[in-house]
């Protein structure tokens, strides 16, 4: 049997290589697609189509932020190479800035030597950093995934009490209808008790039929059992069940504002107003469900 998973959670994990040190963060939050968000190391921009499609196969929703921070080690004997294209297109912005503009500052050669590409350590061997970066974000999108699994858990325990609290509910009702559509039956007819004479008894009965059809929540009652015990199969059916879920949160809501409508005692009109509480409740922390 499959877990939920949340679509909240945090990973941040730290890998110290023989060429320096590289840092991943993730960190996902709730939404209706799988929305990654790369922010890299220009080291590590050739393996951006290979880390969407580890995480595309690893989650299915959630906008996910991922970032990688990368330090060079000191290596003896490095040299460090001036990438001149880089340097070109630098002056070249420069050089256009200042020539609509009053206020340009020319950039010193450490603004240069600072910018992202400009300096290139030749001794770096880049199909290792590469691997390097690949292989610490599969443990981070795993650690990501044990995280989520774990408020997944927390989700579904939630979720277990507010099922069983709206059950108690729903058996309340069909506990108390059959004693509650007799008193609207005897109200009815305490009203029409000064003017039965003057109606057709055929008729009277229609009316108290018709009245008595109206207050009766028996068939709501029923699917909202059924709904009830379906949450609860996909719910623990695991998986990517979090849209599932919410379109049966909104069955259970139309449900629960029926028996509000068709209320004639208080006990029916307070068992509603608690039923939509718990289904509230539940669709907030489903909104959280992968």
């Amino acid at each position: 049997m499959s877990k939920i998973h949340s679509m909240t959670a945090f990973s941040r994990l730290e890998s110290n290589c023989t060429w320096g040190q590289l840092t991943w963060e993730i960190r996902s939050v709730n939404h209706r697609y799988l929305e990654p968000s790369f922010k890299l190391h220009d080291m590590g921009r050739s393996c951006e189509p290979m880390l969407r499609e580890h995480l595309r196969q690893q989650l299915s929703r959630g906008k996910v932020d991922c970032m990688l921070r990368i330090t060079l080690g000191a290596n003896e004997g490095a040299q460090l190479a001036i990438n001149e294209t880089q340097v070109n297109a630098l002056l070249e912005a420069q050089r256009k800035i200042a020539a609509i503009s009053d206020q340009s500052t020319p950039l010193s050669t450490a603004s240069i030597l600072g910018w992202p590409g400009v300096l290139e350590d030749q001794a770096t061997d880049r199909e290792a950093v590469n691997a390097d970066v690949i292989t610490t974000f599969k443990a981070a999108v795993n650690e990501l995934r044990q995280s989520r699994e774990r408020e997944g858990a927390e989700l579904q325990q939630m979720i277990d009490i507010r099922l069983d609290k709206l059950e108690q509910e729903v058996a309340l009702v069909k506990q108390e209808l059959p004693k509650l559509l007799q008193a609207q039956r005897q109200k009815l007819e305490d009203r029409l008790a000064d003017i039965k004479a003057e109606l057709d008894p055929n008729r009277l009965e229609q009316e108290l039929v018709m009245a008595a059809q109206k207050a009766d929540v028996d068939e709501e009652m029923d699917r909202l059992a059924t709904h009830i015990t379906e949450v609860r199969r996909v719910l623990h059916k695991g998986g990517a069940c979090g849209r599932r879920l919410d379109f049966l949160m909104q069955e259970l809501n139309r449900e629960a504002n029926t028996l509000s409508s068709k209320s004639v005692a208080s006990i029916t009109t307070q068992a509603a107003v608690e039923m939509k509480v718990l289904i509230e409740q539940m669709r907030e922390q489903i909104q959280n469900i992968e």
